[in-house]
């Protein structure tokens, strides 16, 4: 079984991704690949910076209850 990336991790690789697109250390041939890994990497924050959200609202309610 795969180990499951962190938040942190895939922040990380996605901030090497955009540093190498913005320096043009990418070739064509990468550009493509990395696109789609960062899409992926994007997914993966957005999923967990969700789920955190609704665990910090739901603990919040319940302290209101």
């Amino acid at each position: 079984m795969a180990k499951e990336i962190t938040y942190t991790e895939a922040f990380e690789e996605l901030q090497e991704i955009v540093h190498k697109m913005e320096n043009a250390d990418i070739s064509v041939d990468e550009l493509s690949d990395n696109i789609k890994k960062a899409t992926q990497l994007i997914k993966i924050c957005k999923d967990k910076l969700t789920k955190t959200e609704k665990e910090v609202n739901e603990t919040i309610a319940e302290l209101n209850a």
